[in-house]
């Protein structure tokens, strides 16, 4: 049945592009793709909104949550659905489970994909498609091509030691698989890739289209300088920065997130902001006035006790974790508490990437929670790299952890909750968040 229903969602989804023919901007990475989809909607979505009427206003659709995959993509495609709709799909509705209602909604996905192949409403249909583009494995890229062949392709980050290793050889495998996005775009298209990253930057080799870059280095296209945490007595508020390219600068300010990566993102949706012609000016009153962080990502949370809590708790891998812990090293506080969690699909690089995350906390926390049998090599290498035993707590599951981060925090901490969805820590955020 599912790889029946796969064929017929491929299959509509390539009919509906070919009748719709909307401009597609897809997105690419081991990190970073949901923020940076949602910055780029944010800023297309709304491009003039002060000067034009609500029909004269792009028609945009974004793939909702991490929607990035066979399943996922064409369902973006084929039509905008709900979460509740979404969420029987999910991760969360185990299979066998509100069978009903899987199959109505499934129902409806085929008749509306069939209504859309057969009668065209081009003044209904989204203009613009901003899709993320999964490659949990090899061939991914590929297929996903087959469903939407963008104009405009995106790459945020591969790292040292990037996500889903599990399935790949090495680095470069990763590499070469999410270049196949840049690779199939048309001359007429846009490549935005990563600056700082060395296997990205390397992908404008690899591809006909033009090429925009984005980053802190000095030699990015679009560059971000001037960055700060930035926070009012003692309150966490957000980041500042500022945006420049081509000789001209903006400055830009995101309430309620922390770190360098919300920066990344939002620098990609200015490059691409820019590939669509808009200027610095309107696409930073853009970012400022609608772009809303995706949930549980470097978002600042209220904490019990008087305490600050960093939610990074929907995913993790090696580069993400470091970038949380360096966020977390340049925040003032009276301790610094990460509760870190297993980093998962990273195959043989696992050992060692959880190694170099117990390495790194050591320098950086005063108190230490690890979740999860790999949570235990952060624990080991923290030890070792000088951190006292007794600041160390190691737990098995989410649960066992719950109560020993409430007894310790107090007044004044900053607590770090990070680690792979599947370990569950977006739980001890909800514990330990004031809901007063």
């Amino acid at each position: 049945m599912t790889h029946i229903l796969k064929k017929l969602l491929r299959k509509y989804a390539r009919i509906i592009i070919w009748n719709y023919r909307p401009e597609v901007v897809a997105i690419t990475g081991s990190v970073g793709k949901t923020s940076t989809k949602d910055a780029i909607f944010a800023v297309l979505s709304n491009k003039g909104e002060s000067s034009l009427s609500e029909k004269e206003r792009w028609r945009v659709r974004r793939s909702k949550g991490n929607f990035n995959n066979e399943i996922g993509t064409p369902l973006t495609v084929i039509g905008e659905w709900s979460d509740g709709d979404l969420a029987l799909i999910s991760r969360d509705t185990p299979a066998g489970t509100r069978r009903i209602e899987k199959a109505m909604f499934w129902t409806r996905v085929l008749l509306r994909a069939t209504a859309s192949s057969i009668v065209t409403h081009k003044k209904r249909y989204p203009q613009v498609l901003v899709l993320e583009y999964g490659a949990d494995r090899p061939g991914d890229i590929k297929y996903l091509l087959t469903l939407a062949r963008p104009k405009i392709g995106v790459v945020t980050a591969i790292g040292e030691m990037p996500s889903h290793g599990e399935y790949y050889p090495d680095t470069e495998a990763v590499a070469r698989e999410k270049g196949r996005l840049v690779e199939s775009l048309p001359v007429g298209g846009w490549a935005i890739l990563n600056h700082d990253d060395a296997l990205v930057l390397a992908m404008r080799e690899r591809t006909r289209a033009r090429v925009k870059t984005f980053g802190f280095s000095e030699d990015a296209d679009v560059r971000i300088t001037n960055f700060e945490n930035h926070s009012i007595d003692g309150r966490p508020e957000g980041i500042t920065f500022k945006i420049e390219h081509e000789g001209s600068f903006v400055p830009v300010t995101v309430k309620n997130v922390f770190g360098r990566a919300q920066a990344y993102s939002i620098a990609g949706a200015f490059a691409v902001g820019i590939a669509f012609g808009l200027n610095l000016v309107e696409i930073a009153e853009l970012v400022e006035r609608y772009y809303i962080p995706a949930k549980r990502r470097m978002n600042v949370v209220e904490g019990i006790k008087e305490s600050w809590i960093i939610d990074d708790s929907y995913n993790a891998a090696p580069l993400s974790v470091r970038e949380a812990l360096t966020t977390l090293e340049g925040l003032t506080a009276v301790r610094r508490i990460a509760v870190l969690g297993d980093m998962l699909e990273l195959g043989k690089l696992s050992v060692e990437a959880h190694e170099s995350i117990g390495k790194m906390a050591a320098g950086v926390v005063d108190e230490l929670f690890t979740v999860g049998p790999r949570g235990k090599l952060i624990a080991e290498a923290a030890i070792k790299n000088g951190m006292t035993k007794a600041h160390v707590h190691v737990f098995d599951v989410a649960e066992e952890v719950l109560q020993e981060v409430q007894n310790t925090i107090q007044k004044g901490d900053i607590v770090l909750v990070k680690a792979s969805r599947a370990i569950g820590l977006d739980r001890v955020v909800d514990e330990i968040q004031n809901l007063a």
